[in-house]
């Protein structure tokens, strides 16, 4: 539920403010962001990268923007797997996509 029109709301819901119960506890119309504005989604998520309710406990996530050598990228996110969080192991190769040379970048995002 990306948009105010995609989240239920009831009879008695008037401001775009207030939480709507029955979904996932944001603020309806509330857009999650990063320190520099960008939109992020901050739901807890468990294991397998799936959304959890706002205020549910978590798996800590994969820190974004790290670069690592190849070797690093493939023995981290192999790390990752054998714990049984694809999700985090998926982000570990995103970072290795978005930070690699241009002339690997087709190979990370595949």
């Amino acid at each position: 539920m990306d948009s105010p029109a995609d989240t239920p709301r009831d009879s008695t819901t008037t401001d775009s403010t207030t939480t709507d119960p029955t979904a996932s506890g944001r603020p309806v119309g509330a857009r999650d962001r990063d320190e520099e504005g960008r939109a992020r989604n901050s739901r807890p998520r468990d294991g397998l990268g799936r959304p959890l309710p706002y205020g549910a406990a978590g798996v800590p996530r994969q820190p974004e923007g790290v670069v690592r050598e190849p070797e690093e990228t493939v023995a981290e996110a192999q790390r990752l797997l054998d714990e049984g969080k694809p999700f985090h192991a998926h982000e570990v190769f995103e970072d290795a996509w978005k930070s690699g040379p241009d002339e690997e970048r087709e190979l990370w995002r595949g």
